[in-house]
């Protein structure tokens, strides 16, 4: 059972292809800007939050989410450094790229994307980058140094969601059977003994890494994924996550089924980023 909780967390996102070419702007409940949204991170340059959803990319501004660049459904969504992001999905209308997109990149926050590689073939469902390049998962486990030249990994599991280290060194996935880790840039995988069924996972610095449970459980792990602590918890369904070092302290982004919550506390507290006019 709690298997199908795992895999339940992801599951109201359901396929890009089925949703490809949606209407845009169609809103989700409490104020969201879609109802499916596949990837929350905050932008190095600013500070500010970004939410990758199935009607395009939105910046969380002071009176709430504003649409930035082209309709595209962001399936997989990854910031790499300051305005410097990957993603991968679907072209919304109006959108002129292939479909599926394969890997795309935005050097201006989101405002315009250029096809970097395997476009009309892959379409990846999660993404994680770092220095050492960018893994992501469409139905094969894949990995980049430089965007356009792959190479096939091995994984002993199909993972919902990916997090990589700066370094690229570690990366944590999420599977049915609980999360997996890899010390080699994904190249050999281990399962973490002891560790919660986290749906969702995002790595904030070299060693500290956050994760959510189906039940809205917040966990960080202060030693690259080995150990995991519980911190609090959210309401209503996660849908991703997103975290990143701040003076004194973890900044800890989640977006659920009706609202973008944030905590500045590591996760002890949370509260709701402004949805903007009802």
């Amino acid at each position: 059972m709690v298997v199908l909780a795992v895999a339940g967390l992801l599951a109201g996102c359901g396929s890009g292809a089925d949703r490809a070419g949606g209407p845009a702007g169609a809103g989700g409940a409490g104020g969201l800007p879609s109802s499916h949204v596949h990837g929350v991170d905050v932008n190095p340059a600013d500070g500010t939050v970004y939410l990758a959803t199935h009607d395009g990319l939105f910046r969380y501004g002071g009176s709430g989410p504003e649409q930035v660049g082209p309709v595209i459904d962001l399936m997989g969504f990854t910031v790499a450094g300051p305005d410097h992001f990957y993603a991968s999905g679907h072209p919304g209308e109006g959108a002129d790229l292939p479909n599926p997109v394969g890997l795309i990149e935005s050097t201006d926050a989101g405002r315009t994307w250029r096809v970097l590689s395997r476009q009309g073939d892959s379409d990846f469902h999660t993404l994680a980058s770092s220095s050492a390049g960018v893994v992501g998962f469409d139905g094969r486990l894949r990995i980049s140094a430089d965007g356009r030249t792959w190479q096939d990994l091995a994984v002993p599991a199909a993972p919902f969601s990916l997090a990589a280290a700066p370094d690229g060194r570690a990366v944590v996935a999420t599977t049915e059977g609980g999360p997996i880790r890899s010390a080699d840039g994904g190249r050999t995988w281990t399962a973490v003994t002891g560790a919660p069924l986290l749906g969702l996972v995002a790595w904030a610095d070299g060693q500290t890494v956050a994760g959510i449970a189906a039940d809205g459980g917040v966990f960080v792990s202060t030693d690259a994924g080995l150990t995991w602590q519980r911190r609090g918890g959210v309401q209503g369904r996660p849908q991703a996550v997103g975290v990143a070092s701040v003076s004194g302290g973890l900044r800890i982004l989640v977006a659920t089924g009706d609202a973008v919550v944030e905590s500045t506390d590591g996760g002890a507290a949370f509260s709701r980023l402004p949805a903007g006019p009802a």
